[in-house]
């Protein structure tokens, strides 16, 4: 989709201009899973104008595969970002209704062609959300992807501008019962199924790690199908400044990353980022503590960088990990 921001921390009542970047949830994953060096596809619906074209060329620009894009509708679905500063909150408005991939309906994509091959296949809560059809679009895809044995993993990712959290437990559940890795927040287990982690707030600037594990046993007993439940935990200081860290629970363990301590730049995009790292990861074969601390600093580094992408490289990332993230010039 299209992404329209105030230019710096202008309010949108200031703005004379946006700022034009292209994104979104699951082409934010398939972009960094490009940059770190693996064959990436992506399946979406775009409108058959410049502004589409604009939007495909940005994905092939980085080395995603488009070919099963279809190609339809009337409109690229637009969000407004008015980025905020220290005690300010950031504000999103959304310009999605009658977007084309919100028409996408079931057997418009050949899931069965577009699956061919693939190894792992990645969806988050944000399509469902956009439209009756479109949910069961994406039932429909993760049911495929399960019976051509491929990977699946789904993001919650709730966004209350879209759905109600009764819409999205219903059509999120469906879509649960075909998902292998599930990805959430430290609130979105609750906004979606009702999952608590205790008595914790998340408004509170400080969580309690470990009463994420029973989130994560909780939503594995909910999904039988699950294998591994990782959640972002996102300390919010302020709007500018932000603890971030995660843990991954893989039925028998309970991993916690390290945490950083980030002064936020562009904060759009960092679960995603950290989706494509834990993707990557667990591709490549590495060990589920080092799976998630991948996955945790490619997401701290996403932070630093304007924009929905993550245009980091695996390097950039090991080096994070090894030397902390001093920020010294290199030279």
């Amino acid at each position: 989709m299209l992404r329209l921001s105030t230019p710096g921390y202008e309010r949108f009542v200031q703005a004379q201009q946006f700022e034009v970047n292209y994104g979104g949830g699951e082409a934010n994953v398939a972009v960094s899973l490009a940059n770190f060096g693996m064959d990436s596809c992506y399946v979406t619906r775009l409108p058959k104008n410049d502004i589409g074209d604009a939007a495909e060329n940005e994905l092939r620009r980085y080395g995603v595969n488009t070919e099963h894009v279809l190609r339809g509708g009337e409109r690229l679905g637009i969000y407004f970002l008015e980025t905020g500063a220290s005690q300010r909150a950031s504000k999103v408005v959304y310009d999605r209704s009658h977007s084309a991939i919100a028409e996408v309906a079931p057997g418009m994509v050949n899931w069965e062609k577009a699956l061919d091959g693939a190894q792992w296949f990645h969806i988050t809560g944000i399509t469902p959300a956009l439209s009756a059809s479109a949910a069961q679009a994406t039932i429909e895809a993760v049911a495929v992807a399960r019976k051509k044995g491929v990977t699946v993993s789904c993001d919650l990712n709730y966004r209350k501008k879209l759905w109600t959290r009764e819409q999205a437990e219903k059509t999120m559940t469906q879509v649960m019962q075909n998902v292998d890795v599930a990805i959430a927040n430290e609130e979105d287990a609750e906004m979606v199924f009702g999952i608590k982690a205790g008595e914790t707030d998340v408004h509170a600037g400080k969580l309690d790690t470990a009463k994420y594990q029973s989130v994560a046993e909780q939503l594995m007993k909910k999904f039988p199908t699950l294998k591994k439940v990782a959640v972002t935990l996102r300390e919010s200081l302020s709007a500018s400044d932000n603890n971030w860290s995660a843990v991954l629970w893989d039925g028998s363990t309970f991993y916690q990353s390290r945490k950083y301590a980030i002064r936020v730049v562009d904060r759009v995009g960092g679960g995603d980022a950290f989706g494509a790292g834990l993707i990557y990861s667990l591709v490549s074969g590495k060990a589920a503590q080092d799976a998630l601390e991948f996955a945790v600093a490619a997401s701290c580094l996403k932070h630093t960088i304007p924009g929905d992408f993550n245009h980091v490289s695996v390097a950039e990332v090991d080096a994070l990990i090894k030397e902390g993230g001093s920020g010294r010039v290199q030279r």
